[in-house]
């Protein structure tokens, strides 16, 4: 044999060789896979729990085609369902999964099939096993554990970790902030179906607060940080605190993203350090509303806040607004001003400034009005908050009483806000209460006295899917002390409108006043309103409703008191976190301040 034939047999070997390995490697796709899947002995809901978490049995829905993918998701699953089987207290399973009848297990890499037609999975979960003895030590004073933990309860690995993050939790709570499992001890008695399970913890010294590290790209001073904050530093650690730390940061809004992070380790001294991340909100956010009704026409508002004026988290909030556009009323305006700074007082309190100057030009009187004021606003938890504010207030006014009157008092509201609504725009659950008492002192002539009002509001679901919700709203309003005559219009009660009785035209219930053509405010209010909110679609709900008000010239409402009542259909369309938006229609059905239809369009629901 020459040189070049020996060449030429080396280059047809190397050549077969490479498009063996070329063919080995090309994926090839399985056609038509048939797949078994059987339970002996296991429950309903078991098979359905390892059926779904079957990467074999979801291959189409993942779009796994070819061979290498179909055999590594059958040897995948024999630990994804013996770990189903262990959370469900079964812990002597036998999982067979064949592939072309050969076990999956079994086929090395090197070997694996060029075509796959069946695979077939086979599940004998055995018997459920339930504790034996059950142990956890050392536990702090006071623990609770699991009532699933304990002898002759099923035996899950769900069980045991509830149990080991319970008994962590209680060193935790006793400032061992480092507690942790130090082992464990699992014994399975196959015969009896039985689990012992033994956990030893490790609680850890008990550690003080230490210090709170600022980082991240912010524009508010780390002074202002940790007097808003009020970390505990050299306080006995406890979990609570850290979240109680990150609200406070975040409910001045100017923070987008807050994280807190315990140190790894302990200092020295016995104390842990905590890092705080922070990211900013944009500083500066416009925002726009609108709301239409037949009777009292277009009402627009804009409002321009700044998150963090002076870098301290101030917020600065202007707001513009008009209303009655296109009614038989006059346009009415307002501007108000208001600036919080967080980082004043202390950590759960604040000051602000406010300043407002409105006109209102109704059907039965006109006032123009202005307050400026400073006070201090109180969070007590995340669902109550309180205001007290001292306020320089005037007012001249037109009404039925006379013309030009003016009001010049000192008011000191006091305001408290309970939101336990599982939503401020569409709440379905839950209730809500907003009260203001506001004793007013009249100076250069003007009378003395109080002003008291409620407005409570419940909310409750009802069906298996919760579509039906059932909302309800009572307002009660009294001025005390002082007059009906000595007392700003803007301080007294009409009826009627979108904010009370839907279906009456707007503000057309009051007190008649011999002396003149037009209606008083009277110096106290009730007001009830029902809504039947019934879910069509996800996006889609139907609404009826019933409203019903009342204004009396004295302090309280009684029996002589003018009332009226309206009722009507409504639909809403829900736009995701703004709320749904909202057309009602309404029509009188008590009382003879109007008559006929009435719309009424807006974002969020009417209460």
């Amino acid at each position: 044999m020459t040189a070049t034939d020996r060449g030429q047999g080396v280059l047809r070997r190397a050549t077969l060789i490479g498009a063996a390995l070329c063919l080995a490697m090309a994926p090839v796709t399985a056609l038509a896979l048939d797949t078994a899947f059987k339970t002996p002995g296991a429950p309903e809901a078991l098979r359905e729990q390892l059926q779904t978490a079957s990467s074999v049995m979801a291959a189409q829905t993942h779009g796994l085609s070819t061979a290498q993918e179909l055999l590594a998701a059958a040897q995948s699953d024999y630990n994804t369902l013996v770990q189903v089987l262990y959370d469900q207290g079964y812990f002597s399973p036998v999982v067979q999964i064949r592939v072309d009848g050969r076990e999956a297990a079994y086929i090395r890499p090197l070997n694996q099939p060029r075509r796959i037609d069946r695979i077939e999975i086979t599940v004998e979960p055995g018997r459920p096993f339930r504790f034996g003895r059950t142990e956890i030590t050392p536990l702090a004073p006071g623990t609770a554990l699991p009532a699933t933990f304990a002898p002759n309860q099923p035996a899950t690995t769900g069980a045991i970790r509830d149990a080991a993050a319970a008994g962590i939790k209680g060193w935790r709570e006793v400032g061992h902030a480092k507690a942790g499992v130090a082992g464990q001890r699992i014994t399975a008695n196959h015969t009896q179906a039985r689990l012992d399970a033994a956990l030893r913890l490790t609680p850890g010294p008990r550690l003080r607060f230490g210090q709170m590290t600022i980082k991240g790209q912010t524009g508010v001073r780390d002074t202002s940080i940790w007097r808003i904050a009020g970390f505990p530093s050299g306080e006995i650690y406890s979990p609570e605190a850290l979240p109680t730390v990150n609200a406070r940061l975040r409910r001045t809004g100017t923070f987008s993203s807050v994280t807190l992070q315990e140190g790894e380790t302990a200092n020295p001294d016995g104390t842990l350090d905590v890092t705080a991340t922070f990211e900013d909100m944009p500083k500066r956010r416009i925002s726009f509303g609108a709301e239409l009704a037949s009777n009292e026409g277009l009402d627009l508002s804009a409002t321009w806040t700044h998150r963090n004026l002076f870098g301290g988290a101030e917020r600065l909030q202007l707001e513009a607004v008009l209303s009655n556009i296109g009614s038989s009323e006059e346009i009415d305006g307002r501007i108000g001003a208001r600036l919080d700074r967080p980082d004043r007082l202390g950590p759960d309190d604040s000051i602000f400034y406010l300043f407002e100057l409105e006109r209102q030009d109704r059907t039965n009187y006109a006032v123009t009005r202005g307050s400026i004021g400073i006070g201090t606003r109180r969070v007590f938890s995340d669902k109550l908050v309180g205001e007290l504010s001292l306020t320089a207030n005037y007012a001249d006014a037109d009404d039925a009483f006379g013309s030009d009157r003016k009001f010049r008092y000192a008011a000191l509201p006091l305001k408290l806000e309970w939101d336990r609504r599982d939503s401020p725009v569409d709440a379905r659950k839950g209730f809500y209460l907003d009260t203001e008492m506001m004793p007013f002192l009249g100076v250069a002539g003007s009378a003395s006295g109080g002003r008291l009002w409620l407005d409570g509001r419940a909310y409750r679901t009802f069906g298996a899917a919760g579509r039906l919700t059932l909302a309800g709203r009572m307002q009660l309003g009294s001025v005390i002390g002082a007059a009906q005559s000595e007392v700003s219009p803007d301080l007294l009660f009409f009826s009627g409108g979108a904010g009370t009785v839907r279906g009456q035209p707007y503000e057309t219930l009051g007190i008649d006043e011999p002396s003149s053509t037009l209606l008083a405010g009277g110096r106290a209010f009730l007001g009830a309103s029902v809504e039947l909110r019934g879910r069509i679609t996800d996006k889609i709900s139907a609404v009826g409703f019933f409203d019903y008000g009342a204004v009396g010239s004295g302090a309280f409402i009684d029996g002589s008191s003018p009332s009226h009542s309206g009722a009507g259909l409504g639909v809403r369309y829900d736009i995701g976190g703004f709320g749904p938006i909202r057309l009602d229609l309404a029509v009188p059905v008590g009382g003879s301040t109007g008559d006929g239809l009435q719309f009424y369009i807006g974002i969020g629901q009417a209460f």
